[in-house]
């Protein structure tokens, strides 16, 4: 098995390296990046999915609240809003939410005070529509406020490596709503919900714009290592500011996952990978052994969140830009999915090497096949036959072909993934 995961990383540092060839190295380094990143949130579903057999296709959402939570931390202080009643505004909607929360949980609890049966569902009913009337009463105007005095709320101006951390915070907070509603479902309800959760995460983002700008975008995000005009700012050539800009940024993300693989591969290493191993492998087994299953699945599942999040706050960084409407699920869901497939799950070097793999032939596919397409037409229209129309949108669909070649490929020759998991017997 080690002998295959080094001739296989061999041979994808060659299809790097012939990337760098044909693309240049400032699309190659650029690519390299995200790849790093993408690394980073497959290992997320690794953890899932891999180790735990948690479906969460949802991960979309998880990425935009990493990419929101680096946006809010890192982007410029807005003094429009801070000199204007905004924050005044804000701080009454707060208390609004925590008063409704306070008055739900009341009538969670009415049953101590004997409230029953029917009349409890009401109090709870009752409960939440007041609670939600006060929320909006405040919220509603503070948000219209901002947005006709201050554009949006804009950032904190803190260093972005503070974003990718809330960023896997806010993951993680998510993580535990939703796995305290979800998890204990079955894998298809688990997969539906995910969905569903995710789709209203997008909805929110998008849709605030006093606090995200929504369609409107926020940009430029920081970097948290130099960016190429500060190099060019001394006396740099603009091609190695790029390259000596993008080299440090991706040696922070490697640094950033070589720390992610140790603890992670250290854990799964001990009683604590083995009890997982027995809840994915057997629950019912497990749990007639005195665990709580309900329990590590929701560990499992916020921890794999976080790594989530973290990825996509890096992701933002990078690309300089938040927008809303850029986050589809083929993208943003299914592409993780086909990496941790074609990788191999529940090894996290095959989860490394299914990210790195899949995204270089993602990006590449495009370019690939305008250049086929554009040769093909040239010799059509040189023998006297019509070109190929729309060589720039059939180009993008061939990306879509393309991996799912892979996927079938994969799936067919290397169903468990390139490199599998390989579980130490002991005895």
């Amino acid at each position: 098995m080690m002998r295959r995961s080094l001739t296989l990383f061999a041979g994808l540092f060659v299809l790097i390296l012939v990337i760098g060839w044909m693309m240049g190295l400032p699309f190659t380094s650029s690519r390299l990046v995200e790849a790093t990143a993408y690394s980073l949130i497959a290992l997320g579903l690794n953890i899932q999915w891999g180790y735990g057999g948690l479906f969460n296709f949802g991960i979309m959402g998880f990425l935009m609240l990493g990419g929101f939570a680096v946006t809010f931390i890192s982007y410029p202080i807005n003094p429009d809003f801070w000199g204007s009643d905004g924050p005044m505004m804000l701080g009454r909607a707060a208390l609004a939410f925590g008063a409704g929360a306070l008055l739900i949980y009341g009538a969670r609890q009415s049953h101590r005070l004997g409230v029953r049966g029917g009349w409890k569902t009401f109090v709870t009913v009752l409960a939440w529509f007041v609670a939600y009337c006060v929320y909006r009463s405040q919220i509603d105007p503070a948000a219209a406020y901002i947005e006709d005095t201050a554009g949006f709320v804009g950032g904190l101006g803190i260093n972005p490596v503070v974003g990718w951390l809330f960023g896997g915070v806010l993951a993680a907070g998510v993580a535990y709503i939703v796995g305290k509603i979800a998890l204990g479902l079955r894998t298809d309800y688990l997969a539906i919900a995910t969905i569903g959760i995710s789709e209203i995460i997008r909805a929110l983002i998008k849709n605030m714009d006093w606090l995200t700008r929504g369609t409107l975008t926020v940009s430029p995000v920081p970097w948290p290592t130099p960016l190429p005009q500060d190099y060019q700012a001394s006396g740099v050539d603009q091609i190695s500011a790029l390259l000596l800009a993008r080299g440090g940024y991706l040696a922070l993300g490697l640094v950033v996952l070589a720390a992610v693989i140790w603890l992670v591969s250290r854990a799964y290493a001990g009683p604590w990978g083995r009890m997982m191993r027995a809840i994915r492998d057997n629950h019912i087994a497990a749990a007639s052994m005195g665990k709580n299953i309900k329990a590590r699945q929701l560990e499992i599942f916020i921890l794999g969140s976080v790594l989530m999040g973290i990825g996509g706050a890096m992701l933002v960084s990078f690309t300089q830009i938040f927008d809303p409407s850029s986050y589809q699920p083929i993208n943003h869901t299914f592409l993780i999915w086909v990496m941790i497939i074609v990788g191999g799950a529940g090894n996290n070097w095959g989860a490394v090497f299914g990210a790195v793999l899949i995204w270089m032939v993602w990006v590449i596919s495009e370019p690939l096949a305008k250049a086929i397409f554009e040769t093909v037409s040239f010799w059509s229209t040189s023998m006297g036959w019509p070109e190929i129309p729309e060589i720039e949108s059939r180009s993008a669909q061939m990306r879509v072909f393309v991996l799912g070649l892979v996927i079938t490929i994969a799936l067919r020759y290397a169903p468990k993934g390139l490199i599998p998991e390989q579980v130490r017997r002991e005895g």
